[in-house]
């Protein structure tokens, strides 16, 4: 289900902070994210500072992707399948790390994905080599 989704826009990379570890993870398949070494806490959206200490002492480290639903909501766009819809299953997905990630719950049917729901890791394809990290249901 998730190859007929390639070709999608992909972000822009930021202005004010260097993002590239991110993409670079995801190109090889490996969710990473800023780490504050002074407090040893992950903190996502990337920032150029700590959001514990507002020190740079911050890197990018490798996360395990294993988490749980935070959030959840069904977008039903036009597309193939049952009544000729297919919902888009987002979610806000609490990592074990501690910090929260915005994204698609892929093959699950929506009735499924609760709160609390424990998830791992996917890639969701969006054009070329660029992919996304998504879920899957465990």
């Amino acid at each position: 289900m998730a190859e007929e989704k390639a070709d999608r826009p992909v972000p822009k990379p930021s202005v004010y902070i260097d993002t590239s570890p991110f993409w670079e993870g995801a190109k090889n398949g490996k969710l990473v994210l800023q780490f504050c070494k002074d407090t040893k806490q992950f903190q996502h959206y990337p920032r150029p500072v700590s959001i514990f200490t507002g020190s740079r002492n911050i890197e990018w480290r490798e996360v395990s992707g294993k988490g749980s639903v935070y959030a959840v909501t069904t977008i039903r766009v036009p597309g193939p399948g049952l009544d000729g819809r297919l919902p888009l299953v987002v979610a806000t997905v609490r990592l074990d790390e501690g910090v929260r990630i915005l994204g698609n719950i892929l093959d699950a049917d929506p009735s499924e994905v609760t709160i609390d729901r424990r998830v791992e890791l996917a890639w969701d394809p969006l054009s070329g080599d660029v992919q996304y990290p998504a879920f899957k249901l465990v």
